[in-house]
């Protein structure tokens, strides 16, 4: 064999076949579903439940703050650690946190329900065990921004996050459905049930997910990205404000509803079931269906969203709300989020280097935990002072949204798009722009 020959074979080997590839976007999409299933399942089951237990809304949302804090700081790190380790392990280990918070926070519900331990204590143990979640479950989702972003071209970058964003869309769909058939059993199966899922999904990553090839080496010129960097600035104000927005509204959905319609814990989890539903379900049809077809900038996905979730936003400052109005307003809510996570995304990644992906990936994924630890701390106050005033908070944030598109920032994603590749694997196959 000669020396020509042998080099063909071992870059052969190092390059995924078409097979491996949509093997490999398959279970990062089926992994990402399963946060997105217990992400619903969170916030439509476990007001009533904490109610039930006794704790007010205020100390309900303050046991995801120290996660949220968690995840707000380590997402950056783990980012920048998928640049150095590879984006494999990162996901691997979110996965396994994101399994272990959620199984173990089920069984604290399960102690709570049948009192074995004080209320002061089970609480205590209940912001520890969540906080796994923030501390390792927020390694999941900025390796896998990264691992698309190495895998498409500028031209389709937007395309690529709206269908990592389509996955935790699809989950929150599949999740309230999933909680009502499981809730048969156990009101709390469903959360063991995802946290066995998890792990599942952890051994299925390890075995089969495919990355041969290493991020791109950093260069010895090229300092770390910092929270401070021009470039990026503006889509970290936009994920902030974006994330702010729909904490408002998932946080304070469930207590809102069983206030201003009087009904109970089983009749809220089924209305808000609904209207979550509805909300993912637009999101969905935004970032798989849309967004590819329209090819729109980043500015004008920005505007649209923007616009469309005021609407949502406004109707639930009407009186004497119903559960119709409620899930209409959550579905609008939906698609315009479904608009504007993708373009904030595809935006900062846009912005920088190939080297640079994960690092801003990190912080894409920080700022969309930003707004459950500000409203907890901030707008569930105002609730308890007006169950709108979280809504009206919103609707003023996303006017500065609105204003924000105007920024000469986003100038630069009008643009004409280059095909420049960030990785050969990615860029050497005939059918790169059919599947990334």
């Amino acid at each position: 064999m000669d020396a020509a020959q042998s080099q063909r074979q071992i870059m052969s080997r190092k390059v995924t076949t078409q097979q491996e590839r949509i093997r490999g976007m398959g279970l990062l999409f089926v992994c990402l579903m399963t946060l997105g299933m217990g992400h619903s399942l969170f916030f439509a089951i476990f007001p009533p439940l904490a109610r039930d237990l006794g704790l007010s809304e205020v100390q309900a949302s303050a046991i995801f703050t120290l996660s949220a804090v968690l995840w707000v700081l380590m997402s950056p790190v783990w980012g920048r650690r998928s640049d150095v380790w590879g984006r494999k392990p990162v996901i691997l280990l979110g996965l396994v946190g994101f399994g272990i918070s959620t199984g173990g926070l089920a069984l604290l519900l399960l102690i709570g329900q049948q009192g074995w331990l004080p209320l002061m204590t089970l609480y205590i143990l209940m912001i520890f065990i969540r906080s796994i979640f923030g501390l390792f479950g927020s390694g999941s989702p900025s390796a896998a921004q990264a691992y698309i972003a190495d895998r498409t071209t500028r031209e389709e970058r937007t395309g690529g996050v709206a269908a990592i964003g389509a996955a935790f869309g699809m989950g929150t769909i599949i999740g309230p459905g999933f909680a009502a058939v499981l809730a048969a059993v156990h009101l709390l199966a469903p959360f063991f049930a995802v946290a066995v899922f998890a792990l599942c999904g952890a051994v299925a990553i390890a075995l089969f997910l495919p990355e041969r090839k290493k991020p791109a080496a950093r260069r010895p010129d090229l300092p770390p990205l910092k929270i401070t960097d021009k470039r990026i600035r503006v889509f970290l104000f936009l994920g902030v404000a974006v994330s702010t927005i729909g904490a408002a509204v998932m946080q304070v959905a469930a207590f809102f509803v069983m206030d201003t319609m009087q009904l109970t814990g089983k009749e809220t989890a089924q209305v808000v079931g609904v209207g979550m539903m509805g909300m993912a379900m637009a999101a969905l049809f935004a970032q798989l269906v849309i967004i590819p077809r329209i090819k729109a900038s980043v500015r004008a996905l920005l505007v649209i969203g923007i616009l469309i979730t005021m609407l949502g936003i406004s109707l639930l400052l009407i009186p004497n709300m119903n559960s119709a109005l409620f899930a209409v307003s959550l579905t609008l809510q939906g698609l315009g989020s479904g608009f504007m996570r993708p373009a904030v995304a595809a935006g900062g990644s846009l912005a920088v280097t190939p080297e640079e992906q994960g690092a801003v990936a990190g912080f894409n994924s920080s700022t969309a935990a930003v707004g459950f630890v500000f409203v907890p701390v901030v707008l569930m106050p105002l609730y308890l002072y007006s169950p709108t005033a979280p809504f009206w908070a919103a609707f003023v944030l996303s006017g500065l949204i609105l204003m924000t598109t105007r920024s000469k920032q986003l100038d630069v994603m009008e643009a004409p798009i280059d095909t420049e590749s960030v990785e050969e694997d990615a860029m050497t196959r005939p059918d790169r722009h059919k599947n990334f």
